[in-house]
């Protein structure tokens, strides 16, 4: 049988490495990546994945001011990553501002339509609305869908042609009260 308080004690020990390294290196990494990244918001996420890294890979850190080279090394990576998803998130970006701009000006054109499905989507309940938005807006598949909700493929399926159901449904009601109330044409002298 293991003696508990051993595993406490090595416990111990690699805290107070860690810690001592955090404190010796902290700023170094720090200047380090702010002299890198222009956001200081950026450079605070960089460091805390960097030393996330160390924490989780203490055994591999080698000793001594070798220990700051290292940590150079991993910051240098986490930061390439994040420029990484920096540049792909203003490609998605870009290519989603080229892809809504059609959509846009169809909806602008014809702002009724547009206000009934904003009504249709804002009555759905919260599950239906996530579960259009993970298709419609995150462009997920259902086996993905599945993956986020925790679920079964074929229970994606299930409850999205649910949703879309609805959705239909509340649809066409709110065409229906658009149609009933009419255009909304302000009187000469803008009151409604």
């Amino acid at each position: 049988m293991r003696d508990p308080t051993i595993g406490a004690a090595m416990g111990d020990r690699r805290e107070a490495r860690f810690e001592a390294l955090y404190a010796a290196t902290y700023e170094p990494i720090l200047g380090y990546v702010l002299r890198r990244c222009p956001s200081p918001d950026d450079a605070a996420d960089v460091v805390a994945e960097t030393f996330t890294i160390a924490w989780r890979r203490l055994d591999d850190i080698p000793p001594g001011d070798t220990a700051r080279l290292w940590l150079y090394g991993v910051a240098r990576r986490v930061l390439a990553n994040h420029w990484r998803g920096e540049a792909q998130r203003r490609r998605r970006t870009t290519s989603l501002r080229h892809d809504l701009r059609d959509e846009i000006a169809a909806v602008a054109a014809d702002p009724v339509e547009a206000s009934a499905i904003a009504e249709a989507f804002r009555d759905l309940s919260d599950d239906d609305r996530e579960l259009l938005g993970l298709v419609a807006w995150e462009g997920l598949d259902h086996a993905a869908v599945a993956a986020v909700l925790g679920c079964s493929a074929g229970a994606a399926r299930v409850r999205l042609h649910r949703a879309r159901k609805r959705f239909s449904r509340a649809l066409r009601s709110a065409r229906s009260e658009s149609m009933a109330m009419g255009p909304h044409v302000p009187s000469a002298n803008g009151a409604p």
